[in-house]
């Protein structure tokens, strides 16, 4: 196990190019999986997304029961229970191909295999999975989580939902209200979160969704975007739950939501990626199409900008989503190589790298949000329309920023896993941030550096970013202790670096593997990206980083930490960033899509 990188590690260790899996690395069983997908969701969705949008919510059942007969619902359940079995990447691989063409069938069908079966299969007893999961995992029944409720929603431990044991001892009745259940409207089973006489925590029951036991819905939700997603509160009124079907043990139901939304939260990454790459298909489409003063608009700098920078984006977000990914599926079989149980092992995978899981979630919602709206930009006042694919696009994003998890929540929970970590001695920051410490005091080195190597001097860039995380983190940890948590402003701020390293660095490494596979002038454009996506991150570190000094440090401290993040934020040899747009965004134009 020892060689296998821990989650979080990475912050504080250089990660080699050689030992991450990028979306080069699919094999012929992934490439053949990608392409049925794409398949389905071109024939079955794309072709359909007016219905989408005009909340025929009977379509999105219709086309999840097509999913089911091809398999898709059941490719990360295990064998014994009627799924394909497969491994993580091919969990991730196919949630990313399915979600492109309209967030309201990726969020039925997140919601499903995601929360809706999930918790079962990693929680539940031989006979509940047994008895529930073959059923979900074929579509001919459907699942739903009830966790949220009027008063508790980010706050998911402090639900008043009630589940009080029968006097015989045989049962539950449960009484509460639901909010925001995602396909309330068409599911059989309910993954259902209550409390337990006083408990400090909620438990988990599984509960088949039958109207003559108390389950009463209201209608419909009328919501910004995902139109068709089904989603209505849900009312449970003395609903009588037999004690076989609590779902772990008593008081553990906070544990499996938390889990549950770990895996939730690569998913919601990988689910906004194909998303992001119709977006900019269509976008360089149009702006190859459209003239304007006798010319396509495409030839104009001002579009190349938004091209470059939404198509960077994207592939920086593939690249972080496909290595999280990878490091979770090794994980999860070096704890079955240890004989550990499957459950067990895909449990304390994901669980390793929750923190990396926030840190996906958080970015590429941020970035289909983004790229949705530069979408709607290029294709100027037909982009506001419903007639163009742009503006369901910017709706149906908007839901990415707040479910699993709000991102503010998660900015705060991915520094302060990370915090725990270093307690338990899971991930040494201690050390390495006193040595950062020590470095500001010494004398910088004014040796001329080589960097004749492709990606020297910015894989030496990334090393001085993380540099600032633990210069920043380590002086508000020392200054804060465990009270750093209610200071949610630094947190946050230390959050986005966290988030830009993991990223860039991502991305660096994607393009450098491929660099040395395929020879650096094959991959000019890949470069161009990753070194644009560095640029960008080295300036958000630079505004986050000072904004945290300069709010809990003053006098001498200050001045010393102002100049450490000087140096570490300072280009040898700065990038021609307006070259590296053109480089870019020249070759989606004459690919007439996204390419990478």
């Amino acid at each position: 196990m020892d060689n296998i990188t821990r989650g979080g590690q990475f912050i504080v260790k250089e990660t080699k190019c050689e030992s991450i899996f990028t979306p080069e690395d699919f094999n012929e069983e992934q490439i053949m999986m990608r392409d049925t997908v794409k398949e389905f969701v071109d024939k079955e969705l794309w072709a359909h997304k007016s219905r989408f949008e005009q909340k025929d919510y009977a379509y999105t059942e219709e086309c999840m029961k097509k999913a089911g007969d091809l398999g898709f619902l059941s490719i990360s359940v295990p064998e014994a229970y009627g799924g394909m079995g497969m491994s993580f990447v091919n969990t991730v691989l196919v949630c990313d191909y399915i979600s492109g063409a309209t967030g309201s069938f990726s969020t039925a069908f997140g919601a499903h295999t995601g929360i809706g079966t999930m918790p079962i299969t990693l929680y539940g007893t031989e006979e509940q999975k047994q008895k529930y999961v073959p059923k979900l995992a074929s579509g001919e029944w459907f699942g739903a989580y009830c966790l949220t409720e009027p008063s508790a929603g980010s706050d998911a431990n402090s639900g008043k939902t009630k589940a009080v044991l029968s006097e015989d001892g045989t049962h539950y009745k449960i009484t509460g209200q639901k909010m925001w259940i995602s396909n309330a409207g068409f599911c059989q089973l309910f993954i259902l979160f209550a409390r337990i006489e006083d408990d400090k925590n909620i438990t988990g029951f599984i509960v088949e969704n039958d109207p003559a036991n108390g389950i009463t819905m209201n209608e419909e939700e009328h919501k910004l975007g995902i139109r068709s997603s089904s989603t209505r509160q849900v009312f449970f009124n003395d609903t009588i739950v037999p004690i076989e079907n609590m779902l772990s043990e008593r008081g553990n139901g906070f544990k499996i939501a938390m889990n549950a939304l770990n895996v939730g939260r690569i998913k919601l990454a990988a689910a906004c990626l194909d998303a992001q790459r119709r977006v900019i298909s269509g976008s360089v489409k149009y702006s190859n199409e459209r003239e304007q003063f006798n010319t396509p608009i495409s030839k104009f700098g001002a579009i190349r900008y938004k091209l470059a920078e939404i198509a960077t984006s994207c592939y920086a977000g593939e690249s972080a989503t496909y290595r999280a990914a990878k490091d979770i599926e090794d994980r999860i079989a070096a704890r079955e190589a240890e004989g550990v149980s499957h459950q067990e092992a895909e449990l304390k995978g994901v669980e390793e790298y929750a923190i990396e899981c926030s840190i996906l979630k958080v970015a590429v919602s941020e970035d289909i949000q983004n790229c949705s709206d530069e979408g709607i930009q290029i294709f100027g006042g037909m982009g506001f329309s419903e007639d163009t694919p742009m503006e369901s696009a910017w709706r149906d994003a908007r839901i990415a920023r707040i479910y699993e998890g709000t991102n503010e929540i998660n900015r705060m929970l991915s520094v302060g896993m990370l915090v725990k970590k270093a307690m338990k001695g899971h991930v040494d920051l201690l050390g390495p941030a006193s040595k950062v410490a020590e470095e500001l005091m010494g004398i910088p080195s004014f040796d001329a550096p080589d960097y004749s190597e492709l990606f020297s001097e910015e894989k030496e860039m990334i090393a001085k970013l993380k540099k600032v995380f633990l210069m920043v983190a380590g002086s508000a940890v020392q200054k804060y202790g465990p009270d750093l948590d209610s200071h949610q402003q630094l947190l946050m701020a230390a959050a986005d670096i966290l988030i830009e390293v993991y990223m860039a660095e991502s991305t660096i490494l994607r393009t450098e593997k491929m660099a040395k596979k395929e020879g650096a002038d094959k991959v000019k454009e890949q470069i161009a990206m990753a070194q644009l996506y560095l640029y960008k991150a080295v300036d958000i570190v630079a505004l986050r980083g000072k904004e945290s000094i300069i709010s809990f440090a003053e006098g001498d401290e200050q001045r010393m930490l102002l100049m450490g993040l000087k140096r570490f934020t300072k280009y040898t040899n700065m990038p021609n960033i307006v070259a590296l747009r053109h480089t870019i965004a020249t070759k989606l134009i004459n690919e007439n899509q996204y390419c990478f």
